[in-house]
């Protein structure tokens, strides 16, 4: 699951593949802005990325992983 997110005042935006299904993002995302808490994700790399809920602007949630490149067996 690729989910984007764009952050306040960020011209960049954080892109991260992410093992968790969109309801489990979605509910993660609703969880920071509803406490002003933070949105932490793990990619399947284990990479953290911890945001501050105050300060996103979007979250994309896409379910195809664009750039992928490799050889099929």
């Amino acid at each position: 699951m690729e989910v984007k997110i764009g952050v306040q005042n960020v011209a960049r935006e954080i892109t991260i593949d992410t093992t968790l299904d969109s309801e489990a993002v979605e509910a993660a995302v609703a969880a920071a802005l509803a406490d002003g808490g933070v949105l932490s994700l793990t990619d399947a790399k284990g990479r953290r990325v911890v945001v501050p809920g105050t300060t996103l602007a979007y979250v994309d949630i896409s379910t195809s992983v664009s750039g992928t490149v490799g050889f099929r067996s």
